[in-house]
């Protein structure tokens, strides 16, 4: 019987976690017992959504949050320091000064945060910006600090000045080179994301060093090079990472000239029996520092300890793709045309924030094929497109289809993804190629949707931006082989929300217990319990809090009001068309005054309260209904606001009145429950000013009427509305706007907004066949639905503060009416009061009240 081997890792990162996943999978274990030294206090976690940390806290950022792996062979010991290797004796030496003998060892100690040597950089107040413990001791800090700065502006610094900007902090970034993220992006991509940072709010100074820290024991200020300090009291050094490589350099294991353990294409280092993988590693000389290189360093590792045919680490794909302070960034292939007969595709608006570059070069065929890009604003197509590289594949005869927006002719995802040869690689996180996904759902294989895919290969388990092609892929492969594919809006209902809604609509359903009783199975869920609760308020409009249905709502529909990250609930009232008057303002500054309100004006031209307890919310509402207002439905999927600028009244260019018909149309739709939150705006003139092509419907006057468009949007994937109709009348305008929306609510799924509906809907040319043309002849009933909203409506503030039954709800959980919340900390903020919460994330599904300041 042969002996088992002792196989020791070194490091519990997210490289070491993926080297024993693979090592179990593979079965290492049956012939090694592994042993992992973890150096921090808690197991391997997702470093990539670091950030997220102050939302979600740490046990969801874990990938094991038992502690321990189910393999009995696999022992995983935490807050064990290693201090020395000795490769003769195959022994290594714990800070508690205990030996550890190994067969074979593997470092995946990782890297460390570069902080330049600059003066006072070791002032209290001063922090790095890698571990969970880096992020509480910031956290800490930021509740005496108003002012942060972040040194560095790569990919790492962003991260880390969205930690600031989320602790509420003042942010400034400061980096050395002439744009953000150098290394990743070119420079109108660069520009392009600095308008969107600064638009948060932050404060960039590019082509700035570093002088020092000033401060005598604390930090008081930063100062910059041939720039005036600035007044700080908060600074992260996120100035770039550098392998930690002092274990290998004292037991004398060679290293690459800048660093790094220098590993063979096997990640062999210099000692046949010790081996490096991830950041720690130098294979070739050169350091990767992303994930993705990390985990295929560790499945050739652990191939070759198996002692077959070893595959070998010969490069790998630095293709980024990240969600940076809300704005969507991505970089692959060769993204700054290094090829010299590459050439350059490129599409920008710099109204919507959007900046694509293709780099192509041109084939003997006479076609182009795709040799990288970059994406920023807009990074929806990133899944697809970073595939094609290398792939061999002929682009479109226009390559600018790939990058241009559906109206200016772009292609959809759908289609690009057809293109994908089998051994194009969809998951480079996991390597995962779409010959393994399709084999994962073809006849012998195990899964029967994407999501079992993901949970199989890995596929979009870890960054997630492949997540929408493996679903598409799957959809593909399914259509193709006859299956039907599967759009079930949950486990409790067989059907998408389209059809949920026509049974609704045809047994006059008006309980949810009636309907999965009736169509579904089970007691619901998550998914389907707000779908229904949508449903029914779309089509009766009744009061959301109204008998059963109340247990139905979303969290915020259930208070009326958005929890906020910090447990409070913030109040907006509804001001149409962004109009209002002394009276009502002041009542607003009033109600702010005497709760102890923060108070932001918005984008949508509204007044938001913030901090407001549960409990006070039916005052806070009667002080404002009494006033005049009502609730804005800030908290629903449903109507937000209607935009205007000033227009011919005040404006010298405005040709028609765009604040009285944005007041019509909000005071029109306010109410109307839909699958995602609907925002309009209207424009007095072509100049835009109300910027009604980046909403859900927008309407621009001309010197005839009105122009109507539709289908657009911001947040994560920003859509230019597209033009439905020109020159119209005000009673045909809102003819075809009440056509557009209720043909929106019946047809879409849940969650999607009006841009990608209106694509998967056959694009714009159908819904203006449906809605101009009537071609299904539903015209009268789309506008009957709409007219029996507009007449049915009522404000659900006051109905809830004229109901006993339903401010019974408006009662503390946690705490007596009047007793403070230990768990929230209020601190003035630029002359205004801001509640903190003191011990991790708020549960969003729990209502938690503070007390007063």
């Amino acid at each position: 019987m042969n002996q088992r081997k002792q196989l020791v890792v070194v490091g519990h990162g997210m490289v070491g976690h993926r080297f024993v996943q693979a090592a179990i999978e593979r079965g290492l274990t049956e012939t090694h017992d592994i042993t992992i030294l973890g150096e921090e206090p808690r197991p391997a976690y997702d470093r990539v959504a670091l950030t997220s940390f102050f939302e979600r806290g740490a046990e969801a950022l874990s990938f094991l949050p038992g502690g321990a792996y189910d393999d009995p062979r696999v022992s995983l010991r935490l807050g064990a320091e290693v201090v020395a290797i000795s490769p003769r004796q195959r022994v290594i030496t714990l800070a508690d000064g205990k030996d550890l003998h190994y067969d074979e060892l593997v470092l995946a100690t990782g890297a460390y945060p570069f902080v330049p040597p600059v003066p006072g950089k070791d002032l209290r107040g001063v922090f790095v910006y890698r571990t969970i413990e880096d992020l509480e001791a910031i956290r800490a800090a930021s509740k005496k600090a108003k002012v942060g700065a972040v040194i560095g502006g790569g990919l790492l610094g962003l991260e880390a000045a969205n930690a600031l900007h989320q602790l509420g902090l003042e942010t400034h970034v400061v980096e050395l080179a002439p744009r953000l993220m150098a290394v990743q992006i070119d420079d109108a991509a660069g520009s392009t994301l600095n308008r969107h940072i600064e638009t948060l709010g932050l404060t960039v100074h590019t082509g700035a060093m570093t002088e020092a820290v000033l401060g005598k024991d604390k930090v008081t200020g930063l100062a910059l090079k041939d720039r005036n300090p600035l007044d700080v009291d908060l600074v992260v050094f996120s100035a770039g990472i550098r392998p930690r490589d002092a274990l290998a350099r004292a037991a004398d294991l060679e290293i690459a000239e800048r660093g790094g353990v220098l590993v063979d294409e096997h990640c062999r280092t210099s000692d046949e029996h010790i081996w490096a993988i991830g950041e720690c590693a130098a294979p070739g000389g050169r350091m990767y520092g992303l994930v993705a290189p990390g985990y295929t360093m560790a499945e050739v590792v652990v191939d070759a300890l198996l002692g077959g045919e070893a595959g070998a680490f010969t490069g790998a794909d630095m293709s980024t793709k990240l969600k940076l302070l809300g704005v969507d960034v991505a970089s692959f292939g060769d993204a700054f045309a290094a090829d010299e007969d590459a050439l350059e595709v490129v599409y920008a608006d710099a109204v919507a924030g959007i900046y694509k570059k293709l780099v192509v070069k041109e084939l003997a065929s006479g076609g182009y094929e795709l040799l990288g890009g970059i994406l920023v604003g807009d990074a929806s197509s990133y899944g697809v497109l970073r595939p094609l590289v290398g792939s061999g594949i002929e682009l479109p005869d226009n390559p600018e289809e790939l990058i241009l927006p559906a109206a200016r002719g772009g292609v959809s995802t759908g289609s690009t993804s057809a293109m994908l040869p089998d051994d194009a690689q969809v998951c480079s996180c996991n390597n995962v190629t779409k010959a393994d996904i399709v084999a994962a759902v073809s006849d012998g294989g195990s899964c029967d949707s994407a999501s079992c895919v993901t949970a199989c290969t890995k596929a979009g388990s870890t960054c997630g931006s492949c997540k929408t092609v493996v679903k598409k892929i799957v959809e593909d492969h399914f259509a193709a082989s006859g299956k039907v594919v599967d759009k079930s809006l949950c486990e409790h209902f067989e059907m998408t929300r389209q059809e949920l809604f026509e049974v609704v609509a045809v047994h006059g359903y008006n309980r949810f217990d009636d309907i999965v009783e009736g169509h579904g199975k089970g007691r619901g869920c998550d998914i389907c319990k707000p779908a229904v609760a949508s449903i029914l308020a779309s089509l009766l409009n009744h009061h959301v809090l109204d008998g059963a249905n109340a247990t139905l709502q979303d969290t915020n529909d259930a208070y009326l009001a958005n929890l906020q990250k910090n447990g409070t609930y913030s109040v907006v009232p509804r001001i149409p068309g962004g109009e209002i008057t002394p009276d009502k303002l002041i009542v607003i500054g009033e109600v702010a005054r005497d709760y102890g309100l923060y108070t932001k004006i918005t984008g949508g031209q509204r007044i938001d309260l913030f901090g407001a307890r549960m409990e006070d919310l039916p005052a806070i509402w009667k002080r404002l209904v009494d006033a005049g207002m009502e609730s804005g439905h800030a908290y629903g999927k449903s109507l937000r606001t209607v935009k205007s600028c000033v227009g011919s009244t005040w404006c010298r260019y405005g040709v028609q009145d765009s604040v009285g018909l944005a007041i019509e149309l909000e005071l029109r739709y306010r109410g109307l429950r839909s699958p995602h939150k609907l925002k309009g705006g209207v424009s007095g003139c072509a100049r835009e000013c109300a910027e009604a092509r980046g909403k859900d419907f927008g309407v621009i006057a001309t010197e005839r009427g009105w122009n109507l468009y539709v289908g657009g949007n911001g947040g994560a994937v920003p859509a230019h509305a597209q033009l439905l109709a020109g020159d119209l009348t005000r009673e045909e305008l809102i003819r075809y706007l009440d056509r557009f929306l209720m043909y929106y609510i019946r047809t879409a799924d849940r969650l999607q907004r009006t841009s990608t509906w209106l694509d998967e809907i056959g694009g714009l040319e159908r819904v203006r066949e449906v809605v101009v043309d009537d071609s299904l002849g539903l015209g009268d009933e789309l506008e009957a639905s709409m007219d029996r909203h507009v007449d049915s409506y009522f404000d659900e503030w006051r109905a809830t503060i004229e109901d006993p039954a339903k401010l019974a709800r408006f009662v503390s959980f946690v705490n007596a009416p009047g007793t403070p919340d230990p768990h929230i900390t209020f601190r003035e903020e630029r002359g205004q009061i801001r509640a903190d919460l003191v011990d991790g994330p708020v549960s969003l599904g729990a209502s938690i009240p503070v007390g007063a300041p």
